[in-house]
């Protein structure tokens, strides 16, 4: 990316061996491509795959080597009571939701192509570090393609039901004392040392499934582009990929114009925000700390090309606090759509931009929900059952009822609950 030195999609290479950078995936762009290329044929793996439908915008790999578990193809869910929530009066606020995913995160449309990718160049070991979700995708499609995984997690940092399926997937599980930037530097030296292929978001492979996200919300809205995508920022891939699928959407000629992203950052895990403000002249890396273990990362892998994407578009680098992304999240849930508090950040970053004019009222956004409401089902009990901080019960709290075992007791709460 930054010296512009080649490499081979032959060997496992994630950095550039020229000048220490991170590593992009050329693209054939001279090809001018119309939405009636991403129809495919019924039965095929394009047909299967929201990811391997485009193809003709991702690495070439043969047919036989790719690992899928028939990811992407996700819903994109419209609700005014979020539009409301946002202050979109005149706007729309959809909901791409990526939770819907095999293992239920969007790490599976990049597992998709690292492992795919590995997979052909005979790769032994995978390896990743993860705060969750990335090692549950790999866990499960290492075990697809029978190539065992290794994964770094800090330790009792991450939700149960993320380390449940990762061990359930069969993966070597290491718990690693420090965060999960400290675990990712330990993985970065093994990798000089041992022939272990790295599948973090640092692999230029990652990013490439994850790319197909933005191309199936174009898709969705029938390539009429929205003025925003708002995302989750932590380790800052898909903005990263977000702002490549835009540019090579726009050089190919599939849409005229480019949206503008919006990253948000959890407040306790904010150093690209904080980087954004200062016009991206001063960068330092934090302490993370935040509820939402999914983007509690302080200092992120893929800063330098997530900020290109920032600059490419337009676009404004955000950070709210953890009580406004649970309430943004339980209003997801209370919907009936779901998410786990990472997630959230695209509604509550939206809310705060759109309260200080920086995003117009009538704007047409889509916000991604990265993972499914069962990622961190602690989150969803300590938000229900317990106050805030200060010791205010929580906006959108739902707690259980206790009666005595009575008819009319019974028929005060259906009562309540009809009428309010």
């Amino acid at each position: 990316m930054d010296c512009g030195a080649v490499h081979g999609a032959e060997h496992a290479v994630s950095i550039c061996l020229a000048c220490g950078g991170l590593l992009d995936a050329n693209i054939d762009l001279c090809q001018r491509l119309t939405p009636a290329d991403f129809v495919a044929e019924r039965g095929s793996i394009e047909a299967q795959s929201g990811v391997w439908r485009f193809r003709k915008l991702l690495p070439p790999i043969s047919v036989d080597r790719i690992v899928t578990r028939h990811e992407g193809n996700n819903p994109l869910f419209h609700d005014q009571r979020l539009a409301d929530y946002a202050g979109l009066s005149g706007g729309q606020f959809a909901i791409k939701h990526e939770g819907h995913n095999p293992t239920g995160s969007f790490k599976d449309r990049g597992m998709t192509v690292a492992v795919s990718h590995a997979n052909t160049i005979g790769a032994r070991v995978i390896a990743c570090a993860s705060t969750g979700n990335t090692s549950a995708a790999l866990g499960s499609y290492a075990a697809s393609a029978g190539i065992p995984a290794l994964v770094l997690i800090p330790e009792g940092k991450i939700s149960a039901s993320k380390l449940s399926q990762t061990i359930a997937y069969g993966a070597t599980v290491v718990h690693v004392e420090g965060d999960f930037d400290v675990a990712l530097k330990l993985l970065r030296e093994l990798i000089g040392s041992f022939d272990v292929y790295l599948a973090n978001s640092v692999n230029p492979f990652r990013p490439e499934g994850q790319k197909t996200i933005v191309f199936e919300i174009l898709d969705d809205l029938e390539w009429q582009v929205p003025d925003v995508i708002a995302l989750p920022g932590g380790n800052l891939g898909n903005t990263a990929a977000f702002g490549k699928a835009l540019s090579e959407a726009y050089q190919v000629g599939l849409i005229s114009k480019l949206p503008q992203l919006v990253t948000v950052q959890a407040a306790g895990a904010a150093p690209f925000a904080a980087y954004y403000e200062s016009g991206f002249d001063q960068y330092e890396p934090v302490q993370a700390e935040t509820i939402a273990t999914a983007i509690k990362i302080g200092d992120p892998a893929s800063l330098a090309r997530a900020r290109r994407s920032i600059e490419l578009t337009g676009g404004i680098v955000t950070s709210v606090p953890d009580d406004d992304l649970l309430d943004a999240k339980a209003l997801i849930d209370r919907i009936g759509i779901g998410c786990e508090p990472a997630s959230a950040a695209s509604l509550a970053g939206v809310r705060k931009l759109v309260a200080s004019g920086e995003i117009a009222p009538d704007a047409t956004v889509v916000g991604v929900v990265t993972a499914s409401i069962l990622k961190d089902t602690d989150a969803i009990v300590g938000y229900h059952l317990h106050d805030d901080d200060a010791g205010q019960r929580r906006e959108f709290a739902n707690r259980p009822i206790s009666i005595p075992a009575t008819l009319d007791a019974l028929k005060k709460v259906l009562d309540d609950a009809v009428h309010g």
